[in-house]
């Protein structure tokens, strides 16, 4: 019987929620991670058999630890909770939404990862997903590709958070590779989801999306860590 166990932050919604529902299709049971409950409910009574609801908060350290200390063992956790509250560049961003920003881009994955870190070593092949952005990229940043547009520093406060989280990645997978864990980030793109305005009516499927986190949920023991992906698999540069 299959009893690999997920826990996707942020899933009662966007790509998250299709996350959730791909992961319960290759057998996993999800635990649906949500900060409002009643939302949370009814994504877990969609996706149906194999999803669970986790009341969490990534920015409340007790509503971390209440829900850690449901979860016994944990093969799989997907990152993927994020706001963006600002798409100012950064000599036009206040304070006070680079706070806002980094408290749950940034702080709330080092809280959630942390908790959740003693079930994740009770797994035999444990996997992080750090879901980023390509506009993280610094190096598309400074040399785009014909793929990217920088937008001159716009929505600073997000694009730093995710490079910050691609640095966390780096080290969280230096930090656990003798114990077996691969942790990544995946550039999702564009998407037609509510985290950036007008993306909705432009963005692509964020069922697509969602494949790639899947697919590094489900690496090999010889698969990388450390790495960053878009959603189609291609290494995107740092």
């Amino acid at each position: 019987m299959n009893d690999r166990t997920a826990l996707v932050t942020g899933a009662n919604k966007g790509i998250g929620k299709h996350i959730a529902r791909l992961l319960t299709a290759e057998g996993f049971r999800v635990y649906v991670g949500s900060r409002d409950a009643e939302r949370g409910r009814r994504t877990v009574e969609q996706i149906g058999a194999g999803a669970r609801l986790l009341v969490l908060d990534v920015t409340d350290p007790g509503s971390v630890a209440a829900a850690a200390a449901r979860v016994d063992r944990l093969d799989v956790l997907v990152n993927n909770a994020g706001i963006n509250v600002s798409l100012d560049p950064v000599a036009e961003t206040g304070l006070e939404d680079f706070r806002r920003t980094y408290e749950t881009n940034v702080f709330g994955v080092v809280a959630v990862t942390n908790a959740f870190l003693p079930a994740l070593r009770r797994s035999p092949s444990p996997r992080i997903v750090n879901v980023s952005s390509g506009t993280a990229s610094l190096t598309w940043s400074t040399s785009p590709n014909p793929q990217f547009t920088p937008g001159r520093g716009h929505a600073a406060a997000y694009r730093s958070s995710k490079a910050a989280l691609n640095a966390l990645t780096v080290l969280y997978a230096l930090t656990l590779a003798e114990e077996g864990f691969k942790v990544n980030a995946l550039a999702p793109g564009a998407r037609a989801t509510d985290l950036v305005p007008g993306a909705a009516a432009v963005g692509g499927d964020p069922a697509e999306a969602a494949q790639g986190a899947v697919r590094l949920a489900l690496l090999q023991d010889d698969g990388p860590t450390g790495a960053f992906f878009s959603w189609d698999g291609t290494p995107v540069p740092w």
